[in-house]
């Protein structure tokens, strides 16, 4: 399974630096511990000095990270604050079928509540989700969404 974790990076930052990155770690145990065989991907780890990067490698590396985001099986948002980057990067895998769950105190914003399948106040409160069974029933669900589009779209190109 191939797991996308996005999240807030520069946010609504007006200089050119970013947020404290410190979830990452804990978010990534959290996701090695309850889904061992996944993969997952962290678009920053890859990425550490991108707010140094210039525009043709940030639009190579926006980019990559959002087709990433669309191949994913699962993407996992946090989201303290508002986060553009990530904002696409939930669209992108939303579009392309992917379970998207979301950790953040925005449960009104519009692409949270549109984009995500689950939303998380918390830590706490998603890794007392990942403990059940619900996330495979989840992507199962997903995975016979996609099925069933992809059937019906071969049917109309008939």
């Amino acid at each position: 399974m191939k797991v996308f974790l996005a999240g807030i990076m520069q946010g609504s930052l007006v200089e050119a630096s970013i947020h404290s990155q410190d979830w990452r770690g804990p978010l990534q145990d959290l996701l090695c511990k309850h889904l061992p065989q996944a993969r997952v991907y962290c678009h920053y780890s890859r990425h550490r000095g991108s707010i140094e990067y210039q525009q043709q490698d940030i639009i190579r590396t926006m980019e990559e990270g959002i087709r990433l985001a669309g191949q994913s099986d699962l993407l996992v948002a946090y989201l303290p604050s508002a986060s553009m980057g990530t904002a696409i990067e939930m669209y992108e895998a939303f579009r392309h079928g992917s379970a998207v769950l979301t950790i953040s105190p925005l449960a009104a914003n519009w692409v949270v509540r549109c984009y995500s399948d689950r939303v998380f106040a918390d830590l706490a409160s998603f890794e007392a989700f990942l403990a059940t069974d619900e996330l495979g029933r989840l992507l199962e669900d997903k995975k016979k969404q996609r099925l069933s589009h992809r059937e019906h779209k071969e049917h109309e190109e008939k």
